[in-house]
């Protein structure tokens, strides 16, 4: 019973039912001249619809709930383990968990079956990261875990992945409590996957909606479409008509009547009541009566037919075969239908690049140790300033290089998070270590020893480019064996194993952007390695150091490749000391634990020595640079959002075409903001006064709907940007802040393409959201693969997800999934395009018809003195818009394609000839309603012309107002379908089977109603009308006539008009931009099958 108040509540939320439940409560309660039935039934029709679609679905959600809650899971009790629910489960219960098990709860790490104490767990459900993560048991504790006495203090349940504070009291016989700090490290996520560990043992800590999946559920955000706005607007012109209506009918009745003898004639005496009855409350009432009697203008159920449209036609997104994905084995996924005909309204389009652009597939490329360069013997040997044939190095510096190589290798072998996997008898692939056998060389040609490919070895890492650092020392001689019981080991040149012990890992964060790792040799020296980026790392070392790597750090950016420099740092005992005491109280804190780690880490990461850096290419996309060209060749600006740095990134802009040749670049950043020596601030007004006079000022105006790349004239410009300049921008604390960020976004927006260097995430969502809201509110699409681009995902009209390496949570919160960038090309010029058409001529169609079925009511008021006597039947009024009409609409608008696939693709320049809701703009919606006041002024007088002869039948008898009713209505019906024939273009067996069914099913129903006498109606208008009516040869002749009249206009229109698609099929241009003018989409209105009419799938 509450669920059905709550869906009804939800139902009436929506104006459009609200409003008809009025008008049928009105109905109800005052004496119209319709039936009730006529506004309830078709408000019951679209409200079951819509709660049966939507009762489906939370099916769907209460079956997959079910399945998961009902998940057999093992836990132990007295010791023993018991099969139970995993709904079950309560905050103190011990866990079993087998490999490749998903843990049905949070839990700490207990015990693993590794002697390690690790296990491998992968979050891809949680993050979309599909790479093994390592999580370590909490130290200390009971092998007997039915022995175990401890408690657990921990933070409140908080949505945040991968923050996690708490302590762990474990209680001995006769011993203090040890406290044993607890961290994400310990915490075992619901809906991760255990990988590569036979079993292991957790305590539940946060169970049901408690648990940090359950908190990261969030509902997609409601975004509104454009044509959504239309159709309120629409609807809001029609309603001032319906109102109007009224008003005059209501006056004009009330003037009548005031004449001598209208008023109250001979035949039609007024009853006491009415005549006690106060006067403007009988004008109030008749005033309803007329809007009941004309509410039919408001296509109630246009609403039910474009929700219908939006879920059937999703599913052809998912049915592509052309998004399927052999290598994942996917498709594309839909998570939001109500935004189909958005993507063909995209404007500006927001990309990353790792992972997006770029395939998040790293490899190792080369080297820089202590300024000299290190890369394969295939590879080109001319290095920095001098030329290294591939014999070794200078002499002289021989013996330093040999130090600094080693050292530079040790690092890249012990600087890291990946744990080596032993390759199974039945386990064809080696994870990650493709190529672990290739005979590789430095550039040096030193006689380094690679690993054997027979040592089955595969390794295991949260990040690809943890795996390509270590799968590069192997080239160089240096192997990493593993970690065993906080021992790390690798195999040196000489094939000596190193052991070295971990005391402490510092994490990789995104503030940071490093990550250290503090061992012990077994000399008992204590080193500190630490990698990351070069503008984290280059502030801490020495600055003579930096210059000899720079340049490499530099070259490397420039041709595309990720940097990581590695500096190294000896601790004394003091130093280490200080260290581990800080560490160890700051993991221990329940309050502000992440700040005061970063306190200790900064502390520890300073005063350290650089040593080198390493370049990881991480490849373009397939088919990369033809999307984005064919992106910009629809009209839309594409946006690069990323966290590389500027030479990266820049590189890639020109692999992808966004940047060319002829482009001219205009950089702000912190290196041209800090090139002249004056003050940030000054440097920022003068360089945006400049651009802005440059890319817009001095620029011709180009017209309205051409994006400057495809304007002719003047110079195209690419804008350049890093996170730091824009936070000056954005929050800039002089009084130009505004002023700042309009010249910033006038600037970005005249620009072909747009470069965002080192963004932080929330920094993302501020430019699509800046951009979303500037002036023209232009359609935004976010694109993204990774955790880091959720922000602009959920911020932009449209996101989609890319099921990229870095994990699902992109694709859970985005509206639309695709295995690869390449698909978006087809998902917005083809599906995009299509969806707008379809729906938008769906919302004209649905206005129009029911003006013209309106129209011929409100004439027919002046010829009945006002008297809110119907023209129609009440069976007409009722299923008109439920079943004579609503049938072929909706085919139309899912299998319309009135240009093919194939054109739509070959002609990106097509895509701009409806950019801006050009469709469902005021000039179309009027001519629309032109047509249809044409058609139903034509429909009545017409009809009434016909009338003039007083004898229609052979026995001399003649029509009544219900024949007229009936003449003007099967006009009307054959009209509004012909209409939509005329109008498709692609025909498929379903057009044929609903548009002429439908014709069938009237003229059948107007037979089958007429011809028999119901028992429960009390007036039987219709008996034998609709016979009678097409016994008359005029009214045949009338009715024919009047329908060829009404199509007229299309038809002559058609004939008359160049059938411009004719030579985008003829001639296919050899790029592009070639695209004439001629080759643009004719609009829906007014065209005949034979200029499109061929043009299929």
């Amino acid at each position: 019973m509450e669920l059905s108040a709550k869906e009804l509540f939800e139902q009436f939320r929506r104006i459009a039912n609200f409003y008809f439940l009025i008008i049928f409560l009105v109905q109800v309660i005052v004496d119209t001249p319709t039936s009730p039935v006529t506004s309830g039934l078709p408000l019951f029709f679209v409200i079951t619809v819509t709660a049966i679609k939507q009762g489906y679905e939370d099916w769907l959600r209460h079956k997959a709930d079910s399945e998961v809650n009902q998940y057999p899971v093992s836990v132990l009790e007295d010791g023993r383990c018991v099969r139970k629910e995993s709904e079950k489960i309560k905050v103190g219960d011990i866990v079993e968990v087998v490999e490749d098990e998903t843990f049905p709860c949070d839990l700490i790490l207990l015990q693993s079956n590794r002697e390690d104490d690790t296990c491998f767990v992968t979050t891809a459900s949680l993050d979309g990261e599909s790479n093994h993560k390592t999580h370590y048991t909490v130290p200390d504790v009971e092998k007997d875990l039915q022995s175990l006495s401890a408690t657990i203090e921990c933070e409140q349940p908080q949505p945040d992945l991968y923050k996690f504070v708490g302590r762990m009291h474990i209680y001995k016989p006769e011993q203090d409590p040890a406290v044993r700090s607890l961290g994400p490290e310990n915490l075992l996520l619901k809906g991760a996957t255990l990988k590569n560990t036979k079993k292991i043992y957790g305590v539940a800590v946060y169970t049901g909606m408690e648990t940090k999946m359950a908190l990261n559920y969030q509902g997609k955000s409601q975004k509104r479409s454009a044509v959504e706005k239309s159709i309120n607007a629409f609807l809001l012109v029609y309603l001032c008509i319906l109102i109007s209506k009224a008003v005059v009918c209501t006056t004009l009745k009330y003037v009548w009547q005031n004449q001598d003898g209208q008023d109250e004639p001979w035949y039609n005496q007024k009853t006491q009541k009415e005549k006690e009855t106060f006067l403007y409350l009988k004008m109030f009432t008749d005033f309803l009566s007329f809007m009941v009697l004309f509410n039919f203008i408001i296509p109630v159920s246009m609403y039910v037919t474009v929700e219908m449209q939006k879920f059937l036609g999703s599913f052809f997104i998912t049915w592509d075969r052309d998004f399927f994905d052999p290598e994942i084995q996917e498709g594309a996924l839909v998570n939001t239908s109500d935004l189909n005909e958005e993507l063909g309204q995209v404007e500006y389009v927001f990309t990353d690049k790792t992972g997006t652009l770029t395939q998040n597939n790293m490899e190792f490329i080369e080297c820089c140790i202590d300024g000299f360069q290190y890369k394969n013997a295939a590879d080109a040997s001319e290095l920095d300033g001098f030329c290294v044939p591939d014999g070794p190095v200078s002499k002289l510096l021989e013996k330093a290089g040999q130090e600094k190589e080693e050292l530079f290798l040790r690092a890249l072998c012990l600087c890291h998070t990946v744990q080596v996997k032993e390759a199974g008898p039945d386990e064809s692939d080696r994870d990650q270590v493709d190529g672990l056998g290739e005979q590789l060389h430095p550039a040096e040609g030193r006689d380094f020893i690679t690993s054997s490919p027979d040592e089955g070895r595969g390794f295991i890492a949260s990040s690809p480019d943890e795996v390509a650092l270590v799968k590069g020392a192997m080239r160089y001689g240096f192997t990493f064996l593993g970690l065993e019981s906080k021992t790390m080991k690798i195999r040196n040149r000489q094939r000596d194993v190193e052991e070295y012990e971990l005391l402490h890992v510092l994490n990789f964060d995104p503030v940071r952007r490093r990550m250290s790792v503090i061992v012990r040799a077994k000399s008992g020296e204590t080193l500190l390695f630490c990698k990351g980026a070069d503008s984290s790392i280059f502030p801490r070392v020495r600055p003579e150091e930096v210059e000899r790597i720079r340049m490499h750090v530099d070259r490397n950016a420039t041709e595309g490749y990720r940097t990581l420099c590695v500096a190294y740092k000896r601790l004394s005992v003091e130093e280490f000391a200080e260290a581990d005491a800080g560490l160890r109280e700051a993991r221990l804190a329940l309050q502000d634990r992440e700040e005061k780690l970063m306190a200790v880490y900064n502390q520890v990461e300073t005063s350290m020595s650089l040593i080198g850096a390493t370049a990881v290419e991480d490849r373009l996309q397939e088919e990369a640079a033809q999307t984005m060209e064919a992106l910009q060749a629809a009209g839309m600006k594409v946006w690069v959002l990323t966290g590389d740095k500027i030479e990266t990134a820049k590189s890639t802009c020109y692999a992808c075409r966004l940047f060319r040749r002829g482009t001219e670049l205009l950089e702000l950043t912190v290196r041209t903001l800090e090139s002249d020596g004056r003050s940030r601030g000054e440097m920022l007004h003068d360089l945006l006064s400049d651009y802005h006079k440059r890319a817009v000022q001095d620029l011709p105006p180009t017209k309205a709907g051409v994006t400057r790349s495809w304007s002719t004239s003047g110079t195209d410009y690419g804008f350049i940007v890093d996170g730091a300049t824009l936070s000056l921008v954005m929050n800039s604390p002089d009084a130009n802040s505004s002023r700042y960020r309009s010249l910033f976004l006038q600037i970005c927006q005249n620009c072909t393409a747009v470069l965002c260097c080192r963004m932080a995430p929330l920094q993302k969502a501020q430019i699509v959201k800046m951009v979303k809201n500037s002036k023209g509110s232009p359609i935004t699409l976010s694109i993204g693969d990774g955790a880091n681009d959720v922000s602009m995902i959920l911020e932009a009209h449209v996101g989609i997800g890319v099921k990229g390496k870095e994990g699902r949570q992109a694709v859970r919160n985005s509206d639309y999934a695709i295995p690869k960038l390449k698909h978006l090309r087809k998902l917005l010029l083809a599906h995009g395009h299509l969806y707008y058409v379809r729906i938008a001529h769906l919302v004209q169609y649905f206005f129009y018809k029911n003006l013209c079925f309106i129209l011929p009511q409100f004439l027919y008021q002046f010829f009945c003195g006002c008297s809110q006597q119907p023209l129609y039947d009440a069976a007409y009024l009722t299923m008109y818009n439920i079943c004579f009409t609503s049938m072929p609409i909706l085919a139309y608008s899912l299998l319309e394609q009135h240009i093919s696939i194939e054109i739509l693709l070959d002609n990106a320049a097509l895509y701009r000839d409806i950019a801006r809701n050009g469709m469902l703009r005021w000039r179309p919606f009027l001519r629309w309603t032109v047509l249809g006041v044409f058609q139903g002024l034509l429909f009545f007088f017409g009809v009434k012309f016909l009338f003039s002869n007083p004898a229609l039948q052979d026995n001399g008898q003649v029509f009544g107002n219900w024949s007229y009713g009936t003449i003007v209505f099967t006009v009307l019906v054959f009209t509004v379908t012909l209409k939509l024939a005329l109008d498709t273009r692609h025909w498929t067996w379903i057009n044929h089977f609903v548009i002429w069914g439908s014709l069938a099913f009237y003229v059948f129903f107007s037979f089958f109603w007429g011809g028999i006498i119901w028992p429960f109606l009390k007036q039987q208008r219709l008996y034998f009308v609709f016979a009678n009516m097409l016994s008359s040869v005029s009214a045949w002749l009338v009715i024919i006539l009047l329908i060829l009249l009404s199509l007229l206009p299309d038809i002559l229109l058609g004939v008359l008009r160049k059938p411009r698609g004719l030579h985008a099929r003829q001639k296919k241009p050899s790029k592009s931009c070639g695209v004439t003018p001629q080759s643009s989409a004719r609009p829906l209105l007014m065209r005949t099958f034979s200029a499109e009419s061929n043009t299929v799938l």
